[in-house]
Protein backbone atom coordinates (compact mmCIF):
# COMPACT_ATOMS: atom_id res chain seq x y z
CA UNK A 1 0.00 0.00 0.00
CA UNK A 2 1.48 3.93 -1.00
CA UNK A 3 2.15 5.80 1.98
CA UNK A 4 -0.03 7.60 4.30
CA UNK A 5 1.70 11.00 4.14
CA UNK A 6 4.67 12.58 2.36
CA UNK A 7 6.00 15.47 3.47
CA UNK A 8 7.52 17.42 0.23
CA UNK A 9 10.98 19.27 -0.59
CA UNK A 10 12.58 17.18 2.47
CA UNK A 11 14.87 15.38 0.34
CA UNK A 12 18.29 15.67 0.97
CA UNK A 13 20.36 18.25 -1.49
CA UNK A 14 20.14 16.98 -4.88
CA UNK A 15 17.96 14.10 -3.99
CA UNK A 16 16.43 12.69 -7.45
CA UNK A 17 13.76 9.34 -7.41
CA UNK A 18 11.28 7.71 -5.02
CA UNK A 19 10.17 9.09 -1.41
CA UNK A 20 12.70 8.12 1.69
CA UNK A 21 10.48 7.26 5.03
CA UNK A 22 11.81 8.37 8.13
CA UNK A 23 12.02 7.50 11.28
CA UNK A 24 8.75 8.16 12.12
CA UNK A 25 7.51 6.67 8.62
CA UNK A 26 6.62 9.74 6.96
CA UNK A 27 7.52 9.49 3.60
CA UNK A 28 10.07 12.20 2.02
CA UNK A 29 9.67 13.36 -1.72
CA UNK A 30 12.74 14.86 -3.62
CA UNK A 31 12.79 18.42 -3.64
CA UNK A 32 12.05 19.97 -6.96
CA UNK A 33 15.37 21.92 -7.07
CA UNK A 34 18.12 21.89 -4.82
CA UNK A 35 21.16 24.65 -4.37
CA UNK A 36 23.32 22.07 -5.99
CA UNK A 37 21.56 22.40 -9.35
CA UNK A 38 20.40 26.26 -9.53
CA UNK A 39 22.14 26.81 -12.53
CA UNK A 40 21.61 23.29 -14.42
CA UNK A 41 17.54 24.17 -13.82
CA UNK A 42 17.39 27.97 -11.91
CA UNK A 43 14.31 28.45 -9.94
CA UNK A 44 11.43 30.84 -11.29
CA UNK A 45 11.51 34.21 -8.28
CA UNK A 46 9.03 33.88 -6.12
CA UNK A 47 5.90 35.79 -7.59
CA UNK A 48 6.50 33.74 -10.88
CA UNK A 49 6.69 30.48 -9.05
CA UNK A 50 3.49 28.15 -8.14
CA UNK A 51 3.11 27.91 -4.51
CA UNK A 52 4.53 24.85 -3.59
CA UNK A 53 3.06 22.30 -0.53
CA UNK A 54 5.43 20.45 2.17
CA UNK A 55 2.91 18.29 3.09
CA UNK A 56 0.21 15.66 1.77
CA UNK A 57 -1.10 13.36 4.22
CA UNK A 58 -4.49 10.75 3.47
CA UNK A 59 -5.91 10.42 6.78
CA UNK A 60 -6.23 7.14 8.48
CA UNK A 61 -9.66 6.61 7.49
CA UNK A 62 -9.04 7.38 4.06
CA UNK A 63 -12.07 9.90 3.79
CA UNK A 64 -9.84 12.66 3.07
CA UNK A 65 -6.23 14.46 1.63
CA UNK A 66 -4.50 17.39 3.14
CA UNK A 67 -2.20 19.63 1.49
CA UNK A 68 -0.33 21.73 2.95
CA UNK A 69 1.26 24.74 1.04
CA UNK A 70 4.81 26.77 1.73
CA UNK A 71 2.23 29.29 2.06
CA UNK A 72 0.68 28.27 5.21
CA UNK A 73 -2.27 27.62 3.36
CA UNK A 74 -3.37 24.07 4.14
CA UNK A 75 -6.89 22.53 2.68
CA UNK A 76 -8.26 18.58 3.33
CA UNK A 77 -10.28 17.28 0.96
CA UNK A 78 -12.54 15.10 1.46
CA UNK A 79 -12.75 12.13 -1.04
CA UNK A 80 -15.95 12.94 -2.67
CA UNK A 81 -14.92 16.11 -3.52
CA UNK A 82 -11.64 15.14 -5.24
CA UNK A 83 -13.29 11.99 -6.85
CA UNK A 84 -16.21 14.08 -8.67
CA UNK A 85 -13.72 17.23 -9.47
CA UNK A 86 -10.44 15.24 -10.52
CA UNK A 87 -9.09 16.86 -13.36
CA UNK A 88 -9.13 13.47 -15.20
CA UNK A 89 -10.85 13.21 -19.06
CA UNK A 90 -12.82 10.88 -17.94
CA UNK A 91 -14.72 13.87 -15.47
CA UNK A 92 -13.64 16.94 -17.05
CA UNK A 93 -13.86 15.66 -21.06
CA UNK A 94 -11.82 17.22 -23.19
CA UNK A 95 -13.71 20.74 -23.24
CA UNK A 96 -16.43 22.42 -20.63
CA UNK A 97 -19.14 20.99 -22.34
CA UNK A 98 -18.13 17.72 -22.35
CA UNK A 99 -17.67 17.61 -18.34
CA UNK A 100 -20.01 15.22 -16.55
CA UNK A 101 -21.64 15.52 -13.49
CA UNK A 102 -20.02 12.10 -11.29
CA UNK A 103 -23.17 11.10 -8.90
CA UNK A 104 -22.78 8.58 -6.11
CA UNK A 105 -19.93 9.03 -4.57
CA UNK A 106 -20.49 10.38 -0.80
CA UNK A 107 -18.90 7.08 0.55
CA UNK A 108 -15.99 7.01 -2.11
CA UNK A 109 -12.56 6.57 -0.13
CA UNK A 110 -9.01 7.29 -1.28
CA UNK A 111 -6.76 3.51 -1.16
CA UNK A 112 -3.52 5.14 -2.19
CA UNK A 113 -1.57 7.92 -3.48
CA UNK A 114 0.91 8.00 -5.63
CA UNK A 115 3.77 10.77 -6.50
CA UNK A 116 3.45 12.17 -10.26
CA UNK A 117 7.21 13.78 -10.72
CA UNK A 118 7.89 16.17 -8.53
CA UNK A 119 4.36 18.35 -9.60
CA UNK A 120 1.33 16.57 -9.26
CA UNK A 121 0.03 13.26 -6.79
CA UNK A 122 -2.21 10.57 -8.57
CA UNK A 123 -5.08 9.31 -6.13
CA UNK A 124 -6.81 5.77 -6.24
CA UNK A 125 -9.76 5.96 -4.85
CA UNK A 126 -12.20 2.81 -3.96
CA UNK A 127 -14.23 3.24 -7.06
CA UNK A 128 -10.92 1.86 -8.94
CA UNK A 129 -10.88 5.21 -10.37
CA UNK A 130 -6.91 6.59 -10.70
CA UNK A 131 -6.53 8.58 -13.93
CA UNK A 132 -7.08 12.00 -12.03
CA UNK A 133 -3.97 13.47 -11.75
CA UNK A 134 -3.93 16.53 -9.12
CA UNK A 135 -1.12 19.42 -9.80
CA UNK A 136 0.15 21.45 -7.19
CA UNK A 137 -1.92 24.31 -8.53
CA UNK A 138 -4.99 22.09 -9.17
CA UNK A 139 -5.10 21.58 -5.94
CA UNK A 140 -4.41 25.13 -4.43
CA UNK A 141 -7.31 26.27 -6.82
CA UNK A 142 -9.71 23.81 -5.62
CA UNK A 143 -8.84 24.90 -2.07
CA UNK A 144 -9.29 28.28 -2.64
CA UNK A 145 -12.63 27.98 -4.41
CA UNK A 146 -13.47 24.87 -1.77
CA UNK A 147 -17.04 26.20 -0.94
CA UNK A 148 -18.20 27.63 -4.63
CA UNK A 149 -17.03 24.46 -6.32
CA UNK A 150 -18.86 22.49 -3.72
CA UNK A 151 -22.17 24.70 -4.33
CA UNK A 152 -21.63 24.38 -7.84
CA UNK A 153 -21.27 20.32 -7.23
CA UNK A 154 -24.75 20.28 -5.38
CA UNK A 155 -26.58 22.40 -7.42
CA UNK A 156 -25.91 20.62 -10.43
CA UNK A 157 -26.80 16.95 -8.40
CA UNK A 158 -30.00 19.02 -7.87
CA UNK A 159 -30.52 20.11 -11.57
CA UNK A 160 -30.15 16.82 -12.78
CA UNK A 161 -31.98 14.97 -9.95
CA UNK A 162 -28.74 12.97 -9.25
CA UNK A 163 -28.06 12.08 -6.00
CA UNK A 164 -24.43 11.83 -3.81
CA UNK A 165 -25.45 8.53 -2.81
CA UNK A 166 -24.98 5.47 -4.75
CA UNK A 167 -28.35 3.84 -6.52
CA UNK A 168 -30.03 1.40 -4.36
CA UNK A 169 -29.47 -1.93 -6.56
CA UNK A 170 -32.56 -3.52 -8.36
CA UNK A 171 -33.62 -6.96 -7.15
Amino acid sequence: MAPLSWRLGAGGAGSRGGGVADAAGAHRLPELHSSSDTKEHPMPSAPDRPAWPTEVRLRKDKAALRVTFETGEAFEFPAEFLRVLSPSAEVQGHSPEERKTVAGKRDVTILEVHPVGNYAVRPVFDDLHSTGIFSWDYFLKLGRGQDRLWRDYLDDLAAKGLSRDRPKPTL
